[in-house]
């Protein structure tokens, strides 16, 4: 039942934002170049890999030594603009008809954290991740990560249909008002290092 949820909802939603997918790409091309959209392989499923997409919200700016520049310094307003209405995300719903994403499940998070993560965070990777979940209307980037896993775990134990109806609702209220888009000090969210170890990007 969630996977044909999944597919009827995202496959309509994907038709409706054609247009808008269009003029975003434009703009994204304009402002930032190319590459338009950006894909970081992500852990799915029992921390199966996959390629996530998203539009690039930042610059490719280095120091002298070649290395990136800080989130803070990359991000542009125009980057900023398209995070704080969730624009950047609307090719997930591709991630979701392909079968990567749910439409609703913990956010699938680096790779590089998954030997980070306590037995009990480690339950996150028991269902699907999602474009949005249940720490996204609870906090989102505004929480620590702790509060994070500890949301993602108690949505595995707790999952059920009308919880996902629950949670797409609360995520169009919380897009439209823009809350919890950064964390406090930080671009996006800081590294997460493992539990109570949280570093600056």
């Amino acid at each position: 039942m969630k996977r044909l949820f999944d597919l009827l909802v995202s496959i309509s939603l994907l038709l409706l934002f054609i247009p808008l997918i269009i003029v975003v790409a434009l703009l994204v091309k304009k402002k930032l170049g190319s590459p338009v959209v950006f894909k970081q392989q992500r852990p799915g499923l029992k921390g199966k890999p996959f390629y996530l997409y998203k539009f690039r919200t930042m610059t490719d700016a280095k120091d002298n030594e070649g290395k990136l520049l800080s989130d803070s310094i990359r991000l542009t307003s125009f980057g900023q603009f398209l995070r704080k209405y969730s624009l950047d995300e609307l090719l997930q719903l591709v991630n979701v008809i392909k079968g990567d994403l749910s439409l609703v499940g913990p956010r699938p998070l680096l790779n590089d954290y998954l030997p980070l993560y306590t037995e009990e965070q480690a339950k996150r990777h028991n269902v699907k991740p999602g474009i949005t979940g249940w720490a996204q209307v609870n906090g989102r980037n505004a929480i620590s990560w702790e509060e994070r896993f500890n949301l993602d775990v108690w949505y595995v134990e707790n999952q059920s249909f009308f919880l996902d109806l629950k949670i797409l609702a609360l995520t169009f209220v919380k897009v439209l008002k823009s809350e919890g888009i950064q964390s406090a000090n930080h671009a996006t969210m800081p590294i997460f290092e493992g539990s109570m170890k949280n570093v600056e990007r």
